[in-house]
């Protein structure tokens, strides 16, 4: 493609700034539009655009009106709502599943099923869609017990249950929320891995892998979250264990897309965990993840335009060349988050340092008098020779803000023997 390019990328938070920044930064694009964006984009050249990412109407008009070569679309809701399925209606490209293939993020139970066909290893588990039945199916599992809201949860409708008596309450506060059916799991044991492939309707390209922080305190203490931290790359995950990862993991999935004809043509992120007997896939999510985006693509040496537009339009997908250096990040929160987040406080503005990169999430007001705006408010990053030295570099520049009315977890990269 010779001549420069606009593109869309749809939502707003930390993993879409991310997107648009390396969009942004290829000799293939023109301009990217962010819809709807944050007041942080400006900095690293993207332009917001004042459109909901679930007014998928107002969307397609404009990547119509602004000549959009494709749209690539962050947010999992929307793409469990048809986003994609409402673009190709429309005679438009967009990078993303069907609503079809998006279930196996929209429901636990069906990601579940999908892999019992398809032999891909995971934990045991059952569904249940009555609560007498669910507590009478814990005993079953012994303790501690995973539970799982079986439709989209932002990450956080997953409770590790250590006795009965949190098993029971969690199962009926879950119902009670509506919930039409939830999960039951064994707890596996393992070091936990973020896996992300790029996928051409059976073809596909690895990213850099990650390790994420879900839990909100140090030491993994805490509610869920939808991620505190992560780095890329993971000096505890072996050669021959990655290998293990493809063989008994990836390829399973892939060929089951195939064979059960999703025609997929997006990311899919599996959410691992290397046990004792083997890897086995915690879930699938069917787009990048936050905050792993915001580590992984500072390591993509390959044009992510390149990729994508090659994906998009089923042509071979170029080689993934991946930066040797070491990506850090931590997520800087608001006070209350996950539960109860602060909004509006004041953040004043933020200082600048040379190879620290802010990649903005949940923000309001102006760069010169930031205000908070929700729960993950941004992510401080940096890309260093190694790991260390980034997670020093990241630190350094947290331990410097006063920022009262928020928080941020100290210990992101300890699985990796960091300090």
């Amino acid at each position: 493609m010779a001549e420069q390019v606009n593109v869309l990328v749809v939502g707003e938070g930390g993993r879409e700034f991310a997107i648009a920044k390396k969009l942004q930064a290829s000799s293939h694009v023109k301009q990217v539009y962010c819809a709807p964006g944050n007041v942080g984009m400006p900095t690293v050249g993207v332009q917001p655009v004042d459109i909901a990412e679930t007014d998928f109407a107002g969307l397609i008009r404009f990547a119509k009106e602004h000549n959009v070569a494709w749209t690539f679309v962050g947010p999992e809701d929307c793409l469990v709502d048809g986003i994609v399925d409402d673009f190709r209606a429309a005679g438009l490209k967009a990078f993303g599943p069907t609503a079809r293939a998006a279930q196996l993020e929209g429901s636990k139970d069906y990601a579940l099923n999908f892999m019992n066909n398809y032999h891909v290893p995971t934990a045991r588990h059952a569904s249940y869609r009555d609560q007498t039945a669910a507590i009478a199916g814990v005993d079953q599992f012994g303790f501690p017990v995973v539970i799982k809201e079986n439709g989209l949860a932002g990450g956080k409708g997953v409770v590790i249950a250590k006795d009965r008596e949190t098993a029971v309450q969690t199962i009926k506060e879950m119902f009670d929320r509506g919930q039409a059916r939830l999960v039951l799991e064994e707890c596996l044991v393992g070091q936990e891995y973020s896996m992300f492939v790029l996928l051409s309707n059976g073809h596909y390209r690895i990213l850099p892998m990650a390790q994420d922080h879900k839990r909100a305190y140090d030491g993994d203490k805490g509610p869920n979250t939808g991620g505190m931290g992560s780095y890329s790359p993971l000096p505890q995950l072996t050669a021959s264990d990655l290998q293990r990862i493809i063989d008994q993991v990836v390829v399973p999935t892939v060929n089951g897309l195939v064979a059960g004809e999703y025609h997929y043509h997006g990311i899919l992120y599996i959410g691992l965990i290397m046990t004792a007997a083997g890897p086995k896939v915690i879930e699938y999510n069917v787009r990048l993840g936050d905050p792993e985006t915001q580590v992984i693509l500072p390591r993509l040496k390959t044009d992510l335009f390149e990729l994508v537009n090659r994906a998009l339009n089923d042509e071979p997908l170029p080689e993934v060349v991946v930066d040797e250096q070491a990506s850090f990040g931590v997520v800087l929160a608001s006070k209350g988050y996950p539960q109860k987040p602060v909004h509006g406080q004041a953040l004043g503005q933020l200082p600048v340092v040379d190879g620290i990169q802010i990649d903005y999430a949940n923000v309001a007001g102006s760069l010169d008098e930031l205000k908070g705006n929700g729960g993950r408010l941004l992510m401080v990053e940096t890309v260093a020779p190694t790991l260390q030295a980034a997670h020093d570099a990241v630190y350094d520049y947290l331990d410097q803000l006063n920022e009262p009315e928020c928080f941020y977890r100290k210990d992101i990269g300890a699985k990796a023997g960091l300090n």
